[in-house]
């Protein structure tokens, strides 16, 4: 017998029920985008006082997610960024270097005096040894440095390369470990850039690295990508430095040990610091760092450190009370503040001639990290929200003639049922904004092609189920059987074509990226939501007619 049992009737209709009240904000998205960002914008020990007051209001009992539009449809920012992963090298052959000092000291009797010599190579390092005869020792001892890379694709292998030239050690990082460095170095960066723009609440970044040293950045939302340069471009390497002493000279000649570094507002005094090469705590033992203002009302911020960063930014402190510490961030002394008291707490503040605008910018930056590298910027676009406005009135234009077509056919083609599949195919694009706003999916112009391609689709499977339909009328059959008989037919029919199709968007979606991505979503959705309206809601609404008319005969 034709009939749907009371508990899958409910079922059936709370699924439907479901999808679509999560599709409603998306009719009044821009009051209830507004009212989400007013929402985020409140602190929490005011939150219930400040919605009552909020010029966007939005019932709580109703959802307020929203299906994110992408950087086609919104506007905002594209960069193609390459970063300069051979920065690392010299970073980390400098660290590396006082390791090797010391261990060759403890050999000088043997080998003689070391010096390190100047090269324009990056992450060569060249050592002269006095003594001729201790050149081999030196080399045993710095090989005796050397780890295995820690790759699984690299077993076996060194990090460092060790040979001798003349008087010199040459000391180099392994093939292995520069490739292992290269991947180190891209995922830190791409973490810290989308660290950076969540930072600023922007909606569904995409940050995607792009061969072996790019990476992709496309940011909805904000203004230009001078904006977006100026927010992940900056390295934000923050260090802790004893100062050796102030000078006025950029010429002045300096030791090894030692490193010198301009002020902040350099213009303005003509003053640079003379600066221990190696920093007493990094930005790497920062927890948090805060905008605020320092005792004179200034722009300041506020930072905390990890508790090893505290330990020794508490040690420096009480060794050196009435002595100065410079901060440094990128090459640049920002503050060099003296030493009252030792600072146990494991937090302080930097003060320095800030804006409100900068204190929060450099918070933000902080608190993501530091850049490991820096990045040249191959690629700048910004899009504004008038093409994304033009892009989805296209889109609109679009999927209303091609839900008109649709429409007219199904009614001209197969009457009352038609009508049913009309329903029905109304209820599927509700439910594919449902789900896409349930899942927080990104909306893009190929993902409105998957829609309106979905609509055709979607009226496939109730082509089939009616043609079986007719077909079983034929042998004579009565209404009811005839038409349980084209469901069960049908159904092996759909799934196929349906099983298949979804296979297709599942490797588009594991394979693509970006705009295809976008595509296979909104068309993988589509298959799930127009076989279940096929199957069962079109199945329901015949059912609950046919319950209702009792017909003697049907036409389909």
């Amino acid at each position: 017998m034709l009939q749907i049992s009371f508990t899958k009737r409910i079922l059936i209709l709370s699924i439907v029920l479901i999808g679509m009240l999560f599709a409603f904000p998306n009719f009044f998205y821009s009051h209830v985008e507004k009212h989400n960002d007013y929402d985020d914008l409140i602190e929490i020990q005011e939150e219930t006082a400040a919605k009552k007051n909020s010029p966007f209001w939005w019932p709580n009992f109703l959802p307020s997610r929203l299906v994110n539009l992408g950087l086609d449809l919104r506007g905002g920012a594209h960069l193609l960024a390459e970063v300069e992963v051979e920065e690392v090298y010299n970073d980390r052959m400098d660290t590396l270097w006082l390791d090797i000092r010391d261990a060759l000291k403890k050999e000088r009797a043997k080998i003689g005096s070391i010096r390190k010599q100047k090269g324009n190579e990056l992450g060569l390092l060249r050592i002269r040894i006095s003594k001729e005869e201790g050149l081999e020792r030196a080399l045993e001892i710095v090989e005796g440095l050397a780890v295995p890379v820690a790759s699984a694709a690299a077993i076996g292998s060194k990090n460092l390369n060790v040979a001798i030239y003349g008087d010199e050690l040459l000391i180099q990082f392994s093939d292995a470990e520069k490739l292992e460095m290269d991947d180190r170095t891209m995922k830190q960066s791409l973490e810290i850039i989308r660290r950076r723009v969540d930072e600023v609440g922007t909606r569904e970044p995409t940050i995607q690295r792009q061969g072996k040293r790019r990476i992709l950045i496309q940011v909805p939302g904000i203004g230009s990508a001078s904006e977006l340069k100026s927010l992940i471009g900056t390295t934000a390497r923050l260090t802790f430095q004893e100062v050796v002493r102030r000078t006025s000279s950029s010429d002045e000649v300096i030791q090894s040990q030692n490193k010198l570094y301009k002020s902040y507002n350099n213009e303005e005094n003509n003053e640079f610091y003379v600066l221990k090469r190696s920093p007493v705590v990094t930005g790497e033992d920062l927890t948090d760092a805060q905008p605020s203002f320092d005792q004179n009302g200034f722009p300041s911020v506020n930072f905390r450190f990890n508790p090893s960063g505290g330990k020794k930014f508490g040690v420096f402190t009480s060794k050196n009370i009435g002595s100065p510490f410079a901060i440094v961030l990128d090459n640049e002394v920002i503050s060099a503040p003296i030493i009252r008291d030792a600072i146990m707490g494991g937090s302080g503040q930097i003060s320095g001639n800030f804006s409100v605008e900068e204190s929060a910018e450099l918070s933000i930056l902080l608190r993501a990290g530091a850049l490991p590298a820096g990045m040249t910027f191959l690629e700048e676009r910004t899009i504004g929200p008038e093409l994304g406005q033009d892009s989805i009135d296209a889109g609109k234009v679009a999927c209303v003639v091609a839900f008109l077509a649709v429409l007219i056919f199904m009614f001209l083609s197969y009457g009352l049922f038609g009508l049913f599949a009309n329903v029905a195919l109304i209820v599927n694009v509700t439910l594919i904004f449902g789900l896409l706003s349930i899942i927080g999916a990104t909306l893009t112009l190929p993902g409105i092609a998957g829609i309106v391609l979905t609509i055709g689709m979607a009226v496939d499977a109730n082509v089939l189920i009616f043609e079986r339909i007719r077909e079983e009328l034929k042998t004579s059959k009565g209404p009811a059987r005839a038409i349980e008989v084209g469901y069960e037919k049908a159904l092996s029919a759909i799934l196929d074509a349906n099983i298949t199709t979804l296979i297709t968007a599942l490797i588009l979606f594991l394979m693509g990226s970006g705009p295809v991505r976008g595509f296979s979503i909104t068309l993988g959705l589509g298959i799930v939501t127009s076989v279940f309206t096929a199957i069962y809601l079109t199945r329901l609404l015949i059912i609950l007619w046919f319950e209702k008319m009792r017909p003697k005969s049907i036409e389909v």
